[in-house]
């Protein structure tokens, strides 16, 4: 008797519960991409950094540097290029938190002349000539100038504004991010050749850490630990190079070294100096 009081309760239970399933389908509730619930990341938080008094600053170095994104290890930041579940690409998470208003866009890196969406939208639309032919006899071609709307898959390049100092009270050479500015290719409307790299605008690093800290970014190493934009700048899970270091004559390595080759030297020199300033702080 009690085995079949066990079989019915379990048949009853199977029942309620497959009911229960259907009604969720019948009801338009998606299925889940996974076995449990990923949502820890929109509920994290920046980690606080450690305050830093003037008083403990015993060196300081501000570099600009650049964050290409044909490097493989960059990859992350580009893609996807189209929304994948709640993955997006760095590009696209800027683009539509200032169209939120969740963060702010700056025209210059010292974070002074803020631009609005309607500006972005508007100044960094491209224009392009294409050639097109008649639908009526005699099928003249003519060129047309399209303009093209501002696309994220355009950004190829990233620079980065940050403060290198050795903190004399934890004793350890330290960087703060300051800003961050994507970049795109720019393009002669007539011609199509490259006229160089196009800064579109900067955005204050501290500030978008807010929005950054809660946005996924690939983790090629665990797809179990889900990491966020936050966590990738704050690792310097990246590559990039220096084009630029405070100066007397506020200017680029480009304006003063030719050579290609040689640039490359150049950063690499002024990445080592900074590396060795801490070294040459200790005596043994």
């Amino acid at each position: 008797m009690t085995r079949i009081k066990f079989a019915l309760v379990f048949t009853l239970a199977a029942f309620f519960s497959s009911a229960g399933l259907m009604a969720q389908v019948i009801d338009g509730v998606a299925p889940r991409d996974g076995f449990y619930n990923r949502v820890w990341i929109e509920e994290k938080r920046p980690i606080q950094l450690p305050y830093v008094r003037q008083a403990d600053i015993l060196w300081e170095k501000r570099v600009w540097q650049v964050i290409d994104l044909r490097e493989k290890i960059n990859h992350p930041l580009y893609f996807p290029t189209t929304t994948i579940d709640d993955r997006q690409s760095l590009m696209q998470v800027l683009i539509s938190s200032i169209n939120e208003g969740s963060m702010r866009a700056y025209e210059d890196d010292e974070f002074t002349m803020p631009l609005t969406p309607e500006e972005i939208r508007s100044n960094f639309a491209r224009q392009e000539v294409r050639r097109f032919t008649r639908p009526e006899p005699p099928y003249e071609e003519y060129d047309s100038l399209i303009v093209i709307p501002l696309s994220t898959e355009d950004v190829t390049k990233y620079r980065v504004k940050e403060d290198w100092f050795f903190d004399s009270k934890r004793s350890v050479l330290d960087v703060r991010i300051i800003g961050i500015c994507p970049v795109r290719e720019r393009i002669d409307p007539q011609t199509g050749e490259s006229l160089g790299d196009q800064p579109l605008f900067w955005v204050y690093f501290p500030e978008a850490r807010n929005v950054l800290v809660n946005s996924p970014v690939f983790n090629r190493w665990n797809d179990a630990q889900r990491m966020s934009f936050d966590d990738l700048f704050m690792r310097r899970m990246f590559n990039s190079y220096v084009y630029k270091e405070s100066n007397v004559y506020d200017r680029q390595i480009n304006e003063y070294i030719e050579y290609t080759l040689d640039q490359l030297l150049e950063a690499e020199k002024i990445k080592n100096d900074i590396r060795n300033f801490e070294l040459d702080v200790w005596e043994y």
